[in-house]
């Protein structure tokens, strides 16, 4: 279920996705006895689901991975890197694994769909995740959901749980960056089109770019430091919900209610 997508990838593309998933997801991963994670539509080439199962299992030694795509050609192809802990699967957003995955990538996978299209994958694939477990603090399974660019050095992404979406996470090679709105061009589907005044979207990244001038006398110690001043100015009027150890790593990470469509 779904379309085929151009499949272009790259290796070490996803690097800042799976730091992120790593260190955000993999306590609940550790405490999973058979944590399964799919990397949906990972391209003409299985470089992204090879290096997820080796980011994974440096947190997380159980974890499994299982390629999924929808291109039969391109299961074919990826099945001579197949090994313990990663399999190939053809298939699309029915997410054809026996169990309710722990980890659902979707990189670069709705960007070709209507916006319209994006809540209905969203509510399917969330789905499909592991449900919360009381009983060891766990959350449920993790959707993300988002898009980089062709090497993997601007990328935004959203983070959903079987309940809906949680939070939008702006992840950047700081040396490369002119303004924190140069990341606009990398929003996922759900809203890329709505980086425009009145939209909720737009106003953050307008202050970001604001509070990134204002950081200016602090490029002097280097763009690290000019992101960490700037992102804790934004604390004061956006919900951030991580803290200087993620802004290192030129990262920030803001709640999904305050930057969903408006209109």
């Amino acid at each position: 279920m779904g379309t085929v997508t151009r499949g272009t990838t790259s290796p070490n593309r996803l690097r800042r996705m799976d730091r992120w998933i790593a260190a955000t997801h993999g306590a609940d991963l550790r405490r999973t006895a058979d944590p399964v994670a799919v990397d949906l539509g990972y391209g003409a080439a299985p470089w992204t689901a090879v290096e997820l199962l080796t980011r994974l299992r440096e947190t997380a030694p159980r974890a499994r991975v299982v390629g999924v795509e929808i291109d039969p050609a391109r299961v074919t192809a990826a099945q001579p890197y197949a090994r313990d802990g990663l399999v190939f699967r053809h298939g699309g957003f029915e997410i054809p694994v026996p169990q309710r995955p722990h980890l659902i990538r979707a990189a670069n996978v709705l960007r070709q769909y209507d916006e319209a299209e994006v809540a209905d994958v969203w509510a399917r694939l969330c789905a499909r995740l592991a449900p919360a477990d009381p009983a060891t603090g766990a959350r449920g399974g993790l959707l993300v959901e988002g898009t980089c660019d062709e090497i993997g050095r601007r990328h935004v992404w959203v983070a959903l749980g079987p309940e809906g979406p949680r939070t939008v996470t702006f992840a950047t090679r700081l040396g490369s960056l002119e303004r924190p709105s140069d990341l606009a061009e990398r929003l996922p589907k759900a809203l890329i089109h709505r980086n425009v005044p009145g939209e909720a979207v737009h106003t953050f990244l307008r202050d970001f770019d604001r509070a990134w001038a204002a950081a200016a006398p602090y490029a002097s110690y280097g763009a690290r430091q000019r992101w960490i001043r700037a992102v804790r100015d934004l604390t004061a009027d956006w919900p951030v919900t991580d803290r200087p150890a993620r802004w290192r790593q030129g990262e920030v990470t803001v709640r999904w209610a305050a930057l969903a469509p408006r209109m």
